[in-house]
């Protein structure tokens, strides 16, 4: 069973990938726009601004701009202090702009939420909520300070004090709102890519121990014959050296290391020949090698394979993500159950349905819906005997959940207390039900003329 954590994943620094050529890119883009806006407001619309003042606030923008890009490496990463910092720079200018140019009476006052939706997408939630805050105080404290709007001849322009006021509710609803759901949607985002790499690291060591096994079989099976040719020729020469005791002791030594080596063979394995017989299986060999890790940990374990209207039994592809999958989903029965986990199969022309139940307490009603997201988690009680201090149904169920359905297969959660209510023979089973359901010709191996030649074994690469 491989056991993966998604501490180290979750552990990664959110504002360490940010590059700060990213940022100066951005307050280039920014700084264009600001200039634009005051040569048009002032040239084509009249008006009347403090235009030098509003260049000064511009031009410290571009003297920090050609600081960052002649001081620091292009490929520079910022950490979380230096974004934060950058990015409450930039508020701070655009807030002092908006003073010079009419305050909220300005349409582009709604750009003071820009900061705040980048805060929420590359920094903590801490810095976010800071930012969050500095920006209502900003478009606050702008509701009565700034200097008016006025056109060349002294007409002020204005909004009526409803609709200032309705741009000023209109800016704290958008940036709760878009800090908050940028917040939610990156962090759903970083927490499925960690949940795939946590998935493809499973596969990839789950593919490893599957090749390690026919490596183990296959050169148990090939060196068999003559390590036994050996053993036999090597005990007969001891019985006829009788006369000739140091002879006789290095005869019985090869005996010795002979079955030394048929003991390594059966305990390890290196790099050899993969042998192709064991890319296949029956079916109910599958579940059983998938099971086997939790078979000795005081659990019973309860084995029932159908029939399924005694078609015959699927020989089905040992595929390293099936294992690994059907493993997981064991496991976590193991861990709930109180005294018994069943696993029952069943096939038809088909179909193949596979369930997994436990005696334990079952999912809880409220999580039902959401098993199968990544780091979905919930900590027992340490006073709980049964789960102390356990922490499931979160990485692992992805894994096994994903893994499966690459495969082709369809999984459905459920309480065995809903599911067997009016089914005697079932009434223990009460606990947590899964089943998975494949097409039978997504899971079961080629046969007949279909099925590909072996031909000869072929080495493995390390």
């Amino acid at each position: 069973m491989v056991h993966l954590s998604p501490e180290p994943l979750k552990s990664r620094q959110r504002g360490n990938w940010i590059r700060l050529r990213t940022l100066v890119l951005l307050r280039w883009w920014a700084i264009v726009g600001q200039a634009t806006a005051l040569i048009i407001a002032e040239r084509v619309y009249r008006l009347d601004l403090e235009i030098g003042l509003c260049f000064l606030v511009i031009g410290v923008s571009i003297a920090s701009n050609l600081v960052a890009a002649f001081v620091f490496a292009e490929n520079k990463r910022l950490s979380e202090q230096d974004t934060f910092l950058v990015v409450l720079f930039d508020m701070l200018q655009l807030g002092l702009l908006l003073y010079l140019t009419g305050g909220l009476h300005n349409p582009f006052s709604i750009l003071i939420v820009g900061p705040v939706t980048v805060s929420a997408s590359a920094l903590s939630g801490r810095s976010t909520a800071f930012l969050g805050a500095m920006a209502i105080m900003i478009v606050t404290l702008l509701m009565q300070f700034y200097l008016p709007l006025r056109l060349q001849d002294g007409f002020v322009l204005a909004m009526p004090d409803v609709f200032r006021f309705g741009n000023w509710v209109a800016i704290v609803i958008a940036v709760l709102f878009l800090g908050v759901y940028s917040r939610w949607i990156v962090q759903e985002m970083h927490a499925m890519s960690d949940a795939l790499q946590a998935t493809q690291m499973a596969l990839a060591r789950e593919q490893k121990l599957t090749d390690l096994g026919g490596v183990v079989a296959a050169a148990a099976h090939e060196l068999g014959t003559p390590l036994a040719t050996i053993k036999l020729a090597s005990a007969e020469l001891a019985e006829e050296l009788t006369d000739h005791p140091d002879l006789r002791e290095d005869a019985l030594l090869i005996v010795q290391q002979t079955d030394r080596c048929r003991d390594i063979l059966r305990s390890m394995g290196r790099v050899g020949k993969d042998d192709l017989h064991l890319r296949t299986a029956p079916l109910t060999a599958l579940i059983e090698e998938a099971a086997e890790p939790h078979v000795d940990r005081g659990k019973r374990i309860h084995f029932d394979h159908g029939v399924g209207d005694l078609i015959t039994q699927p020989t089905v592809l040992r595929r390293p993500e099936v294992i690994h999958g059907l493993r997981n989903l064991i496991q976590n029965a193991v861990d709930f159950a109180r005294d018994n986990v069943w696993v029952e199969s069943g096939w038809t022309e088909d179909a193949i349905t596979l369930r997994i139940m436990d005696d334990g307490r079952g999912y809880p009603p409220d999580m039902l819906g959401r098993i199968g997201d990544p780091f979905i988690r919930r900590r027992a009680p340490a006073s709980d005997p049964e789960r102390p201090a356990y922490e499931g149904m979160g990485l692992g169920l992805f894994i096994a959940k994903t893994l499966l359905e690459r495969s082709g297969a369809d999984l459905t959660f459920a309480n065995g207390s809903d599911s067997f209510r009016t089914q005697v023979s079932h009434a223990a089973r009460t606990g947590a039900l899964v089943e998975v359901s494949w097409p039978r010709d997504a899971l079961e191996a080629p046969s007949g003329p279909l099925a590909p030649a072996l031909g000869l074994n072929q080495p493995l690469r390390g």
